[in-house]
């Protein structure tokens, strides 16, 4: 409780301001990710407050913004979809019964997250790779750009077309503008956001100048929806109720809530150590998992899309000045206050002054430095950067993200299984020494195979293991297998220097075994490097 009081008010004018200008920019998000998912655009406003003030409160990283995501839209949409043609069909038709499910999905999902950061799977964000992190950033950076392209399309009659003329004139120099102020305002003062002052100039010029401009009214209204007035959500109890009408469609369901849980991990502890980075602080994951599961469960209860950590959005706070919990608090409030009483005012801000602002999160987004470090990392470090950039933009982060970790895996297990050598000595009183240096795991069985000649070896053989380490049980059956071959050969074997964790699989499997490991005084202990860092944190 301190730490959330001191994160609170440690720098409230900072935090403030910056959840200000996370709160405009919030609302096309939402909105936006709501149209995709196939949802009114108040189910993503919702969940943005819901998830923006659960997460900024309770979360494992300050300063870090939570609300409707794209990726978690694009997993939902079938669910939907499958609801409300289920719905229809029922002879007393129920309208958004796919929204209905979708709610008693992200009850699921939360307590599939919860029940991630209570088993603290969080600290496996530790276990990706550099590159892949570079390869997620890249790739981030290239999907928000081509999502507010979509921006520069208007509809009309139904119909979808690219701005042509005037109008797409227009929009560019706002877009400039906005960009403009924002990269040459913090020379002269970093007092104020330059994303917010950026947003409320440009919306002033296109007000008092009467400009015919796309406004965050008039998106919405193409696209379907009514506006942005509403009021409070309100707790959805009929979920509950709807279940009966789930029938044989549980699976579609857990499935979809599984897919949903681990896309909002997966972003989420990314954005985190991101985030991390930006700021050169450290947070909580497990924190942030339980936080991110409260956070779906209530936007379930009271009819929120729910979502998960907005890397966009959390760039523009850190820059923004927010640093703590206030700016999110304050970012959720202000989102919720817009939908209550602020509607009018903020759906005449031109589009064009937050698509600036995105613009200018995707270039401070992109490692640049990729392009120049490119030529000079190893070329598996390489391949596994550009392909993590470009599943990021062709499919999604999650599976992107999941296939770049195990393609580094795949390029260590196979660097470290050519690694594993013996060297060889004859002792004074004839007894032959291997001694093995690497690591012997699955990888590494057949060239550690390769280093023995049972047939032409003395009558005593000893394998020393001071310079390797037993990694996995095929490790161990190999290590098992060798030793049979010598003592059925007629030979002595002893194994030194085995690790306190082989040795008792060892004499476990068969207690004769002790009788050919000689322990030494010298003996090495290993631990795990992330359970030291867990214990001492």
């Amino acid at each position: 409780m301190k730490g959330i009081i001191n994160s609170l008010t440690s720098n409230p004018k900072n935090d403030i301001l910056s959840g200000l200008t996370v709160a405009l920019a919030l609302v096309p998000e939402a909105v936006a990710f709501a149209f995709v998912a196939g949802l009114d655009p108040m189910v993503g406003l919702y969940g943005a407050f819901i998830m923006g003030i659960i997460t900024s409160i309770f979360g494992g990283r300050p300063g870090m913004i939570s609300g409707a995501t794209g990726a978690m839209a694009v997993v939902m949409v079938h669910l939907i979809q499958e609801g409300n043609a289920v719905g229809q069909a029922l002879d007393t038709a129920i309208p958004n019964l796919g929204l209905q499910w979708l709610l008693i999905t992200l009850v699921i999902v939360g307590l599939m997250q919860i029940g991630g950061g209570l088993m603290k799977l969080g600290k496996f964000v530790r276990l990706i790779p550099h590159p892949v992190m570079m390869g997620f950033v890249n790739g981030l950076a290239i999907v928000i750009f081509l999502s507010q392209l979509n921006m520069f399309k208007t509809n009309s009659g139904g119909v979808t077309e690219w701005m042509q003329g005037t109008q797409l004139y227009l929009m560019l120099a706002l877009v400039a503008l906005t960009m403009a102020i924002m990269y040459f305002l913090p020379k002269l003062t970093t007092k104020i956001p330059s994303a917010l002052a950026a947003i409320v100039i440009v919306a002033g010029i296109t007000i008092l100048a009467g400009l015919d401009v796309s406004t965050v009214g008039s998106f919405i209204r193409d696209n379907g929806g009514s506006g942005l007035s509403g009021g409070l959500p309100t707790f959805q109890s009929q979920i509950f109720a709807m279940t009966s009408t789930v029938g044989t469609n549980w699976s579609l369901i857990i499935s979809t809530a599984f897919l949903l849980a681990a896309v909002g991990l997966i972003e989420s502890l990314m954005t985190l150590t991101l985030v991390d980075e930006l700021t050169e602080t450290r947070g909580s994951g497990n924190k942030e998992c339980i936080a991110q599961g409260m956070g779906n469960i209530l936007s379930g209860f009271f009819g929120g899309m729910g979502g998960c950590a907005m890397i966009g959005q959390s760039i523009i706070n850190v820059n923004s000045g927010g640093r703590g919990r206030l700016s999110g608090i304050v970012a959720a409030l202000t989102l919720l206050s817009f939908v209550l009483f602020g509607a009018t005012l903020i759906e005449q801000i031109p589009i064009a002054a937050l698509v600036g602002v995105m613009f200018m999160v995707v270039i401070g987004t992109f490692a640049w430095s990729s392009f120049r470090i490119i030529n000079k990392i190893p070329l598996s470090d390489a391949i596994v950067l550009i392909a993590v950039s470009v599943i990021t933009v062709w499919q999604d982060l999650a599976i992107a993200v999941i296939v770049g970790v195990i393609m580094s895996a795949l390029v260590f297990a196979w660097k470290n299984a050519t690694m594993i050598r013996a060297r060889k000595r004859i002792k004074e009183n004839g007894t032959k020494v291997y001694e093995i240096w690497g690591p012997l795991f699955f990888g590494s069985v057949q060239n550690f195979n390769a280093k023995f000649d049972v047939k032409n070896d003395p009558k005593e053989v000893e394998i020393d293991f001071i310079e390797s380490k037993v990694s996995d049980h095929s490790g161990i059956e190999a290590l098992r297998n060798i030793a049979n071959k010598y003592l059925d050969s007629g030979r002595n074997i002893h194994l030194v220097h085995l690790s306190p964790e082989c040795k008792s699989l060892l004499i476990k499997s068969n207690p004769k075994w002790e009788n050919y490991i000689i322990d030494n005084v010298d003996d090495p202990r290993y631990y795990v490097v992330t359970d030291k860092l867990d214990v001492e944190l």
